[in-house]
């Protein structure tokens, strides 16, 4: 009876000690939950940092100093001026949140309908015709370092818009059905290759702005090319040089403007140890993305303009000549220039029979 007893007992005091060790825990949690309801960052510990700046508010986002100061009781190391011993940046957030938001959806948008666009364009205007049936007379184009510097550039482009966009698209859009433990491995390949290839494609860049420049320069014969959108939507052919006015703006706007913005972002996001700030790593990530999404986006004209687009422009970059019929249809100025450099080709033999007469 006794035993009994002392079982009843010792179980109700086990349910005493179960229930208020749960008390104690709740009540713990309770008295950690940070006053401010209204912080929504990302991190708890960066609540802490806003309870603690609240009469002393942090530069905003416009200020150079901008995430460089802040108090923080659970904050370790000293503060020096290459930020290598910061945990944490108060300014993180607001970087996270505008990256994530708003400018991963401008730049989803934008390559989404792009490709729609220029779809739409293609069913409704079609592509550009040649006025003249093949002559069957090949002039040179482009040499094999032209299309070698081209080709280059392209494909390192390549790599590094679809390794770009697994950064920063993969997460959300890769992982959920591929999984943790795959993506991580796309995801980490994705991100060497983009590192490395990315001082490539600056020295093919540099390398095609010497290439191309000088053909490359606005005539006075480039103003009615635009004005008549040459020819894309009524099929003429107004008068244009070795390149054309579209190709001088991809030139100037996309390969060198875009080019030197992704070129000297990409290289602050790459070498981060000549005393960037953090500050200044996240404007650098807002305009290598930015830039990244407007080289693309011309990228996709490029491509359709140098193939379906224009029929016969791709094999130039090919195999590096061109039929006189096609460059006197696109490119007449330039033609008129080297027609005469190049011979016409011998005249057709008469066909004759087996006893050799015609």
């Amino acid at each position: 009876m006794q035993a009994l007893l002392i079982s009843k007992l010792s179980q109700r005091l086990l349910r005493a000690l179960c229930v208020g060790l749960c008390g104690l825990s709740l009540a713990g949690a309770s008295l950690a939950e940070v006053p401010n309801k209204a912080a929504k960052p990302a991190y708890a510990e960066e609540q802490t940092i806003m309870q603690t700046e609240q009469h002393d508010a942090e530069p905003g986002f416009g200020s150079l100093s901008s995430g460089k100061v802040h108090m923080d009781r659970h904050y370790l190391g000293a503060y020096n001026d290459t930020e290598g011993t910061v945990l944490l940046q108060r300014g993180g957030n607001t970087w996270r949140i505008l990256r994530n938001g708003p400018i991963a959806m401008a730049m989803g948008t934008l390559l989404l309908v792009t490709p729609l666009v220029i779809f739409g364009f293609y069913l409704g205007f079609g592509p550009a015709r040649t006025i003249d049936p093949p002559s069957g007379r090949r002039l040179q184009r482009f040499s094999r370092w032209q299309r070698m510097v081209h080709w280059a550039t392209a494909y390192s482009f390549i790599a590094l818009a679809l390794t770009g966009l697994i950064i920063t698209f993969g997460k959300k859009i890769i992982m959920p059905w591929l999984g943790h433990d795959a993506y991580s491995w796309v995801a980490i390949i994705g991100k060497y290759i983009h590192n490395f290839v990315g001082p490539l494609f600056i020295v093919c860049s540099v390398l095609l702005f010497i290439t191309f420049v000088k053909n490359n320069f606005f005539r006075a014969w480039d103003w009615p090319w635009l004005k008549q959108l040459g020819g894309l939507v009524n099929h003429k052919h107004p008068d244009a040089g070795y390149f054309n006015a579209g190709e001088k703006i991809w030139f100037w706007g996309g390969v060198v403007l875009l080019g030197l913005v992704m070129s000297v972002s990409g290289l602050v996001l790459d070498f981060t140890n000549f005393g960037q700030t953090r500050y200044l790593l996240q404007i650098a990530n807002y305009l290598h993305i930015g830039g990244a999404s407007l080289y693309i986006f011309g990228a996709m004209g490029h491509i359709y303009l140098g193939t379906l687009g224009t029929p016969g422009a791709y094999e130039a970059m090919r195999h590096g000549t061109v039929d006189a019929s096609w460059a006197k249809s696109h490119h007449r100025i330039w033609h008129d220039e080297v027609a005469g450099q190049t011979p016409p080709p011998p005249p057709a033999r008469p066909a004759t029979d087996a006893r050799g007469r015609a």
